[in-house]
């Protein structure tokens, strides 16, 4: 009995007819002994009419073919013949013809000839309907078995045997089940019966290992054809079977690289794709997967290029995937994150240092350069049963980002070039997503640092607010955002408070949302109400939407944003807020209420809606009471609506007794995800108020005698509050600030001073004006005052009031001033 094993394809071709395929068998004189009804709808003869009459007979041969005797004499010397011939129909006319005429052999040593005919005309219309025609096209070597009507076997050719091993003397006589294994022969034999009571032509695909070759498996086609006497009952059935291999094994091929696109690279996250390459990996090409990269590309810097080792050494690799269909076996050293540092002589380092790929069909377990200085890893890699390696390198842009180790254990059949092959072009594609995500995590890395630098390092909230801030960039798949917050110190101890969030991912939104942050800390120290801030401000992302729109790039980048802004004045306790297109923000009281207040939403910035003026709104907050400034990406998600988000957000707020840094982490940990969709940003602020000892102002009548009445009051406050050493200087800025005040507004004039961690100086009057210093000629008497202000303080200003404008001065304090 033959060791020849057979089992079904993976995806068996149903069986089918093949409604053109025309057989004729002769005996050793060439009689024919055999028809087919696909040979009578071809040439027009019955079964009665050509059985039992000589082939040249039926199908006389072109008059420069050679004689019948001596075409008899060259297919007996050649063992067959293939070729062209044009034959007359039954009705007249020719027929330009394929032939192959093979030899068989018999149970007694005779000899037959099988006749395969195909008409070129319909191959040349484009038609397929096959392996078999394909095959007689390309002079393949086709196995040929001849079968009684008990299936029992009694012609067959030489080729036979080279495809399966089994010489014919062991086929005469027997049936398959007598030879096959009992599901595989009854498979066959089925479709032979079916063959014998139809007369058609059916296909059968089977895949077998031969007994002088049990490391490679082969897949072979059988066409069943049903042969008739001259009664035109049947005969016998034949087999034409022909090797296949090639054929299943790139159809097999072309599945895995059609399920490689789905799979590899499904997320810009370069650990996550060399795992994703060896779970493909395993089962369908290898038994054992191991990707590593290099230990610099999971941080997304690339490799030095070109592939050499620094000082000749080979790089240290990070594991990046495991694969096993062996549990087991993943308790070796292969697990993810692990630091490899391959030998210097193994085929991993060779791999590296020549970006070429290594085969070791038949693997040494006992030496050979695969095997590692360290004993460990080597004995339980030998003990695992690894029979055949294949060591692929990960290349993209002339750089070797990786190695892939493909192996088999469980599998008996090594791996071979096509399995190289295969391996490679997995490894291009993951190589291709890998570099993909290294690039995508350079322009990543290049955002995250240029928002980080472009965002606050530290945020303080001087006299008027305790402040925390919790910053958390979008995930791998969708890049850094545009999201910013600050805190600016403004004059009169008051703070102002900004959340802003720009359209679009990437650096671009980073770059845009640098000049946003930079456009509204100007704007804020001309002291602009928030709703006139966000008015110039939307003015600037239009101008910037504009530019950006007449730049040459034909894919100018979107420029929006949203932004909230508010102003906190501790000496009033009051807080003034508007927003363009932003969430409101979130106000938990000293008793632990939480509100949204209810403000007008605005337009976002840059739409151009200037029929939808942003509005200011002033709430009164008492000391303690908190304020969470945040951006959409806190509380909005795909699963959820934003009420759920802002729900969150109150209830992880409200916890009594914690700090601000607490409270930022509470908050974060409530998030659906660790790694969201959009940027994250929360700015927590609680109020404080600066006592009344700490805040002096006085009402002056509009009469110049009132700037000595200003100038006595200031110094004896300076006094009380132990500040001596600052009465000349701001008895000089008061006078001066007083002056103008008379001279250049109206109405009643006030003078504040106050103490916080400057001391500033205010001079406010019913004029809207502000106050513009110049340069005074040599022979001008006026025009020093604001020059001389400037000189003596840290920094001044004006600021508009509802009643007129204040201007201000401040100076600095010394440390022990400031404890006190």
């Amino acid at each position: 009995m033959t060791n020849t094993s057979y089992t079904p394809l993976a995806e068996p071709a149903s069986p089918r007819e093949i409604p053109d395929a025309a057989i004729a068998m002769l005996d050793a004189e060439g009689i024919v002994v055999g028809w087919t009804h696909a040979a009578e709808r071809l040439v027009g003869y019955s079964a009665g009419e050509v059985v039992g009459r000589s082939a040249a007979h039926v199908l006389p041969p072109a008059e420069d073919a050679p004689s019948a005797s001596a075409f008899a004499e060259q297919c007996r010397a050649q063992d067959g013949w293939s070729g062209t011939m044009t034959v007359r129909h039954r009705d007249g006319h020719a027929i330009k013809m394929t032939l192959r005429i093979s030899l068989l052999w018999g149970q007694d040593a005779g000899t037959w000839w099988l006749v395969s005919v195909t008409d070129i005309g319909t191959l040349s219309s484009g038609a397929s309907n096959g392996a078999v025609r394909e095959s007689l096209l390309a002079h393949a070597p086709i196995g040929i078995a001849l079968y009684d009507l008990q299936l029992r076997c009694t012609w067959v050719n030489d080729v036979m045997e080279r495809h399966d091993g089994t010489p014919r003397e062991r086929r005469f006589g027997r049936r398959l089940r007598d030879s096959l294994p009992a599901v595989e022969a009854e498979a066959l034999e089925v479709v032979m019966r079916q063959v014998l009571e139809s007369g058609s032509t059916m296909v059968h695909e089977y895949r077998a290992w031969s007994s002088t070759d049990r490391r490679r498996e082969h897949a072979f086609s059988a066409s069943f054809f049903c042969l008739q006497d001259a009664d035109g009952t049947a005969l016998a059935v034949c087999s034409m079977s022909v090797d296949v291999t090639g054929n299943r094994r790139a159809r097999e091929r072309l599945a895995i690289l059609s399920e490689a696109g789905t799979r590899i690279g499904s997320t810009l996250e370069v650990m996550r794709t060399g795992q994703e390459l060896a779970d493909l990996a395993v089962p369908l090409l290898a038994d054992h997967v191991v990707v590593d990269l290099m230990e610099s590309v999971p941080f997304g810097v690339d490799p030095s290029a070109g592939t050499g080792a620094a000082n000749g050494r080979p790089p240290v690799l990070r594991r990046a995937g495991v694969a096993s269909i062996d549990p087991g076996v993943l308790k070796l050293p292969w697990v993810r994150q692990e630091v490899v540092r391959p030998v210097a002589t193994s085929l991993f380092a060779t791999a590296l240092r020549t970006g070429r790929s290594c085969l070791e069909s038949v693997l040494d377990t006992c030496s050979g350069p695969w095997v590692s200085h360290d004993p460990v890893p080597t004995q339980k890699l030998r003990e695992s049963g690894v029979h055949s390696l294949m060591v692929v390198p990960i290349r993209a842009r002339r750089c070797v980002l990786g190695l892939a180790v493909f192996g088999r254990s469980e599998e008996p059949t090594p791996f071979q070039e096509d399995d190289l092959l295969l391996a490679e072009e997995l490894v291009t594609r993951a190589a291709l997503s890998l570099d993909n995500a290294l690039q995508y995590a350079r322009q990543r890395t290049a955002a995250l640092t240029l928002q980080r630098d472009l965002l606050p390092h530290h945020v303080g909230g001087g006299a008027a607010l305790d402040v925390a801030s919790r910053y958390v960039p979008a995930d791998m798949d969708h890049g850094v955002g545009g999201d910013w917050f600050d805190v600016i110190k403004l004059s009169g101890a008051r703070v102002a408070l900004v959340v802003g969030d720009v359209v679009g991912h990437g650096i671009n939104a980073a770059a845009t949302m640098g000049r946003l942050r930079t456009a509204v800390r100007t704007l804020a120290d001309l002291e602009l109400p928030p709703h006139e801030l966000l008015a110039h401000l939307d003015d600037t992302v239009r101008r910037l939407s504009e530019e950006d729109a007449d730049a040459a790039d034909p894919y100018p980048a979107a420029v929006g944003a949203t932004c909230l802004y508010a102003v906190y004045d501790p000496v009033t306790r009051r807080c003034t807020m508007a927003r363009a297109g932003h969430p409101p923000p979130a106000i938990i009281d000293p008793q632990g209420r939480i509100t949204f207040p209810d403000m007008p939403a605005g337009a976002p910035l840059g739409l151009g809606l200037g029929l939808l003026p942003f509005e200011s709104v002033e709430l009164e907050l008492p000391v303690g009471t908190l304020l969470a400034l945040y951006t959409d990406g806190l509380v909005e998600s795909r699963a959820d609506d934003i009420d759920v988000g802002l729900d969150r957000l109150g209830a992880a707020l409200a916890v009594p007794g914690s700090s601000l840094e607490d409270l930022c982490s509470q908050v974060l940990e409530t998030l659906p995800t660790q790694s969201p969709a959009d940027d994250v940003t929360l700015l927590l602020a609680r109020t404080r108020g600066l006592e009344p000892a700490q805040v002096a102002s006085w009402e002056l009548p509009n009469d110049p005698a009132t700037v000595c009445i200003a100038r006595q009051a200031a110094a004896h406050q300076l006094s009380e509050w132990g500040l001596g050493y600052l009465v000349a200087t701001v008895e000089l800025i008061v006078s001066e600030l007083v002056t103008n005040a008379i001279r250049y507004g109206g109405g009643p004039i006030r003078l504040r001073l106050i103490q916080h961690q400057v001391l500033t100086c205010e001079v406010s009057d019913s004029n809207t004006s502000h106050p513009r210093p110049r340069q005074p000629h040599i022979i001008d008497e006026q025009g020093r005052g604001l020059f001389l202000v400037a000189q003596l303080s840290r920094r001044w200003g004006s600021r508009s009031a509802t009643d007129g404008k204040v201007v201000w001065a401040e100076q600095d304090l010394p440390s022990k001033a400031l404890a006190a």
